[in-house]
């Protein structure tokens, strides 16, 4: 749907979870799932239903006829697995997002997470037809002794493949993922992957430190000490080698995580982190959508089911209604994840308030323990807190 862009408007992204894989990582606690494939058609019929009912209004307060118009800015296709579907889903979603909201055509940004070994030419065209302009590839190694202790399905080889096919069909906006902390990962193997990855030279890098859950394959053997994980000094140096490397080669560090050549970072997490407002579709999929943050139910059947029952609003789990309070620790907490911190002329738009002195006893706790540093308009991080983030987060919970 068209329509001139208004002075009243409400930017959101769209996030549009699909929760099937070929095989379950080792270290993966996203919801996903194994051997489902028989619901992949009921599942999808259904998230284009909710993504047309949101569209309706059920769920945004949305007509077409308002002065205030709601614009998507980013549509990001997650999972699990999303390059396992037949490119004739994504294309149907990608249709019903543009048949039911207003779309901002000029700077969209469109994603979709791709695993190598997933993927072919054919399927990557088809991803370029229907309006994706932007690739997430999973690689997190570029060795296959690596890749198979995560319980990746593909190799290096397989990965170089997909990327190279990519950019032969044109694709380019390029994100690469690296992890770091794996078991058995050393400082030289984290040093060969990221000289390799730099030179294909993606537009974005994120660089994820492994975090081992409870429930994965990964927590138990680590109980049964089964598997080592590299010490956090050692972590720590895989981070700082990483970011130097990829500044180096003019990458700019623009989010903890994250690393992208000017004018390429990512739209769709710069607008969470900026505390701006999105719609999640699918089963497990979050939301925060006027000042409430709520998700969908995890498991498929009962995703599935709650709709054929007439039940749908038992699908919708409710977190929170923020308060202002809420909302202002929020607005800190998500921006000191950005590598430029917070503007306090920004807090004071949004909220009325100096955070400086509104946050006196935390800044000047953080300062005094050289976690943050607060330089003229801007609060952020300092290289000690990089390291030691969460104990910054944690000060605005």
């Amino acid at each position: 749907m068209e329509e001139s862009i208004k002075e009243n408007t409400k930017n959101i992204g769209i996030y549009v979870h699909i929760p099937f894989c070929k095989k379950k990582c080792e270290y993966c606690d996203f919801k996903s799932f194994v051997g489902k494939e028989n619901l992949i058609d009921q599942y999808m019929k259904w998230v284009n239903y909710e993504l047309k009912s949101i569209g309706e209004g059920n769920r945004l307060d949305y007509e077409k006829n308002l002065d205030d118009l709601i614009i998507v800015k980013t549509i990001y296709i997650g999972g699990g697995t999303p390059s396992i579907l037949p490119p004739k889903y994504i294309s149907d979603i990608l249709n019903t997002i543009k048949d039911n909201y207003t779309i901002d055509n000029k700077n969209l940004e469109v994603t979709i997470e791709v695993n190598p070994g997933t993927v072919n030419e054919e399927k990557l065209t088809k991803y370029k037809e229907c309006g994706i302009n932007r690739l997430s590839i999973g690689l997190q190694a570029t060795q296959n002794e690596v890749l198979n202790t995560l319980g990746r399905i593909h190799t290096y080889n397989d990965f170089l493949d997909t990327y190279n096919s990519a950019r032969k069909i044109g694709f380019n906006n390029i994100n690469v993922d690296l992890m770091i902390g794996i078991p058995g990962q050393s400082l030289e193997t984290v040093q060969e992957s990221i000289e390799e990855i730099i030179k294909l030279s993606p537009e974005h890098i994120s660089t994820y430190s492994l975090i081992i859950e409870e429930g994965t394959p990964f927590f138990d053997k680590l109980v049964k000490n089964e598997i080592t994980l590299p010490d956090e000094e050692i972590e720590r140096q895989m981070y700082w080698m990483v970011k130097k490397k990829l500044e180096e080669a003019g990458y700019i560090h623009y989010e903890i995580s994250n690393f992208a050549k000017k004018g390429y970072e990512s739209k769709h997490n710069l607008a969470c982190w900026n505390q701006e407002e999105y719609v999640g579709v699918g089963a497990a999929a979050h939301s925060y959508t006027n000042n409430v943050r709520y998700s969908n139910v995890c498991e498929i059947e009962e995703y599935i089911n709650n709709y054929e029952n007439n039940n749908e609003t038992n699908n919708f789990i409710f977190h929170e209604k923020q308060t202002k309070d809420s909302k202002m620790k929020e607005f800190m907490l998500l921006g000191l994840r950005k590598i430029n911190g917070i503007r306090v002329q920004e807090f004071k738009n949004r909220f009325g308030e100096n955070p400086i002195y509104l946050y006196r006893k935390e800044l000047n706790k953080l300062v005094n323990e050289n976690l943050l540093e607060i330089d003229g308009d801007t609060i952020k991080l300092t290289k000690k807190g990089l390291d030691l983030a969460n104990l910054v987060w944690e000060e605005f919970v």
